[in-house]
């Protein structure tokens, strides 16, 4: 019952000042018509009134409307000249502070990130050769940045406007659940875009364990793969029976099939073959994973593994950041990988040395 009666909701704020508006305006009315005066000293009384009570709905609707779109538009203005100087302060318990709540931490993360990547610059400038080499890297961060962070700023600046001039409620709040995702979707940019620029550094190392690596890629296909009601295509593979250690880093290790087996599910065809690999041989272990679709063209294929790589024809949208985080890892234990054409679909793989 408390919930109903709540003021939560933007959508709940204007019913309700717009209810109240009506019912005094109605009271009014009757109480002027009421009064022992002249009938047009009472009107007039009543158009005072009126008046009064509009500036007074206006003030409300600038206070719980207007005036937090303005300020959202004005942090989003910030947020593209990367000025997170002043946070968002609405407080209100609303869509409108939700939006604000992800506008602060949104800014927070790319100041983490601007910081993080500045303190990881002072540490190579020790080197001349490694300084030029960062110096490039920062270059091409920030135009990547600049270049991916277009798109969601724009389309935040584009509904937090298109709500000042929207009457329709609902599309008010498919407005306000856009923009929300939208921040969210630029948190997890930067947090991905952070790790790789972290490996690409040496700023993180590797930390090497013995584990089954068997079991390992059961786990990770078994929580990708199976029993998920949207999956549409058949599901192969081939594993060893008998326990094969590894000694490599088990958490980055997850990443790379995470994003293997991730790109190769997004791609294969509907009602195609999966299909997972893991074999032995002269103390190494060849992982694979195929997928029954569309073919890269062989030109396109060394690009596959650079960071925001997309393919303009492909049936999904990604960050382009999976597979450059896969081969940066791989790369990183000098292990062989790579992705070829079969006749109807593509295969990516890898292999790492077995150890008793």
């Amino acid at each position: 019952m408390k919930e109903q009666f709540s003021l939560r909701t933007v959508r709940k704020k204007i019913i309700l000042i717009s209810k109240i508006a009506g019912i005094v305006l109605m009271i009014s009315y009757l109480i002027s018509t009421r009064l022992p005066l002249e009938e047009d000293v009472s009107f007039l009384l009543w158009i005072i009134f009126v008046i009064l009570l509009t500036l007074m709905i206006d003030y409300l609707l600038g206070r719980f409307i207007s005036n937090p779109i303005s300020e959202i538009c004005e942090m989003a203005h910030r947020a593209a000249r990367l000025d997170f100087s002043r946070p968002c302060t609405i407080a209100s318990k609303d869509e409108f502070g939700e939006l604000a709540d992800n506008l602060n931490k949104m800014s927070e993360n790319l100041q983490d990130t601007l910081e993080k990547l500045e303190k990881a610059n002072i540490r190579l400038e020790k080197d001349v050769q490694q300084e030029r080499k960062l110096l490039g890297e920062r270059k091409e961060l920030a135009d990547r940045i600049s270049h991916e962070m277009k798109t969601p700023i724009g389309v935040i600046r584009a509904y937090a406007e298109g709500i000042q001039d929207e009457t329709d409620e609902l599309k008010r709040q498919k407005y306000c659940e856009i923009i929300i995702s939208e921040t969210e979707r630029m948190g997890m940019l930067i947090e991905t875009l952070l790790d790789l620029s972290a490996l690409e550094s040496g700023a993180v190392s590797l930390m090497p364990k013995r584990f089954d690596f068997v079991e390992f890629v059961e786990t990770i296909a078994g929580r990708l793969l199976t029993d998920m009601p949207e999956n549409d295509f058949e599901l192969q593979y081939e594993l060893p029976e008998h326990k094969v250690y590894v000694y490599t880093d088990k958490q980055r290790m997850e990443q790379v099939l995470d994003n293997l087996i991730v790109n190769a599910k997004k791609n294969v065809s509907p009602k195609g073959i999966l299909r997972l690999s893991l074999i032995e041989q002269d103390n190494m272990l060849h992982f694979s994973v195929y997928n029954q679709g569309v073919s890269i063209p062989p030109e396109k294929l060394p690009k596959i593994w650079e960071k925001f790589y997309r393919d303009k024809s492909a049936k999904y949208k990604g960050s382009g950041l999976g597979l450059a985080i896969a081969a940066q890892i791989l790369s990183m234990q000098d292990l062989e990988y790579g992705a070829e054409n079969l006749s109807d679909g593509v295969r990516f793989f890898f292999s790492i040395p077995s150890i008793k």
